[in-house]
């Protein structure tokens, strides 16, 4: 379609986005629980266990829900995004509140599944001055993964790619990588090896941001000539990005300057 882009509604681009959250924080979360109980008192192999299934689970959740909504779940990436006109402003806001939502709810279900109390607040805390740089370092990092991969026409490694970030940064960063504020908020709601205490919580919003705003400025330094219709390939390329293809129902027609400021992801 050389004229036209077609694009999931934003309902079912929402939905997808929930969804992908859900599953991001209930196999996050549901590893870090099963490390707990097959290895106890044994730390750096927990975090070995919960290191591999993240970075195999969220390899497999972006191929999952990618190519209906790009596969953000996180709000930072999301607003990124709409910095490089990738992302309308209003679909940030949307997808928000359905990435936290995600979140909170895979927490909730990673909890059940181990037999746990449907909500418990953990009482890990983790905000220390080289967690909180940590999270800067992952965060900006995790947007150069993702940003170089769209920049450079790659967004179909981009599953691989920020999966074996993700699954590093668990190691070279103090903070596990959370790098994500839905899911930080998500974590809370565990008692568990992966949980964070609500106290640690803003700190760790906060770094992300700020791993955000680094992650810009690196972004425009090493890739100046990242367009919008490169960025709209964030994460994976979909339906209304530049190397989207049109799904063949449910879709809304959309020219790719309209889906820059209306309903793209």
């Amino acid at each position: 379609m050389s004229g036209k882009q077609r694009q999931p509604a934003l309902a079912r681009r929402l939905a997808a986005e929930a969804v992908g959250s859900m599953l991001l924080a209930a196999l996050v979360i549901g590893s870090g629980i099963a490390a707990q109980q097959l290895s106890p008192n044994q730390t750096g192999l927990e975090l070995a266990e919960n290191a591999a299934v993240t970075a195999a689970g969220l390899f497999a959740i972006i191929l999952m829900v990618g190519p209906v909504s790009g596969a953000h779940f996180n709000p930072v990436v999301s607003a990124v995004d709409a910095v490089f006109g990738g992302l309308s402003w209003r679909d940030v806001a949307a997808y928000l509140p359905a990435q936290v939502a995600g979140c909170t709810a895979g927490a909730v279900l990673a909890n059940l599944m181990f037999d746990r109390a449907a909500v418990s607040i953990a009482t890990h805390h983790r905000a220390s001055g080289p967690h909180l740089l940590s999270e800067v370092v992952a965060t900006a990092g995790l947007l150069l993964v993702i940003f170089s991969l769209a920049r450079s026409g790659r967004s179909e490694r981009a599953p691989a790619a920020v999966g074996a970030y993700i699954g590093a940064a668990y190691w070279f960063t103090s903070s596990t990588s959370f790098a994500n504020p839905a899911i930080t908020v998500g974590r809370m709601f565990s008692n568990s090896f992966a949980g964070i205490a609500p106290a640690s919580a803003p700190g760790f919003i906060a770094a992300q941001i700020v791993g955000g705003l680094i992650g810009i400025g690196l972004i425009h330094l090493f890739y100046p000539q990242l367009t919008p219709a490169a960025a709209a390939d964030v994460v994976v390329a979909h339906p209304g990005s530049a190397n989207g293809t049109a799904p063949p129902d449910g879709t809304v027609p959309a020219t790719r300057s309209a889906s820059r400021s209306a309903s793209h992801d």
